[in-house]
């Protein structure tokens, strides 16, 4: 698994929680980071926001050390704060997170939503950017029995979900 910044912040430190309500960021349906000021423009912003996505029993947060506290804020999204932002040719196929976070692909996950393709993750879901999409076209066949996943293993139904988990 590739290495993110999860394991640098420091657990043991006195923790300071800001609920989604006042959080002063957010996440919109494409993955991308905004704030009172319009949509954050910065790669190492934008990539030090995904690599700090966690998730506990109160839902997703992003979390840093600051003067000596754990600062951990909870933000609003819409679905999901996980996308895939890439796709990892090999056997198996890999899908590289947004967080950094490298998972397989797995088949027998994968669900459509509103025309996106998601792939369930825990008990959340994992979103495909426009750009992975197009990179899983090649992969992806129109049937009469609806939409499938055609790899190496076999050929997977991918079912319809009325919602996102």
């Amino acid at each position: 698994m590739k290495e993110n910044n999860h394991s640098q912040v420091d657990p043991s430190l006195p923790e300071i929680v800001i609920p989604k309500e006042n959080a002063v960021f957010w996440m919109d349906e494409r993955g991308r980071w905004h704030n009172r000021h319009g949509r954050f423009e910065h790669k190492r912003i934008i990539d030090h926001f995904n690599r700090s996505i966690r998730r506990d029993g109160g839902g997703y947060y992003v979390t840093q050390e600051r003067n000596g506290f754990l600062e951990k804020v909870y933000f609003r999204y819409v679905g999901t704060p996980l996308f895939v932002f890439r796709i990892l040719s090999g056997a198996p196929m890999q899908l590289e997170l947004n967080t950094g976070e490298i998972v397989p692909l797995e088949p027998d996950l994968l669900f459509t939503h509103g025309d996106q393709l998601f792939q369930h993750h825990g008990t959340g879901c994992i979103k495909f950017t426009d750009r992975t999409l197009m990179a899983m076209a090649p992969y992806l066949v129109d049937t009469p029995k609806g939409l499938c996943l055609r790899i190496d293993a076999g050929t997977f139904p991918i079912p319809d979900h009325p919602d996102i988990p």
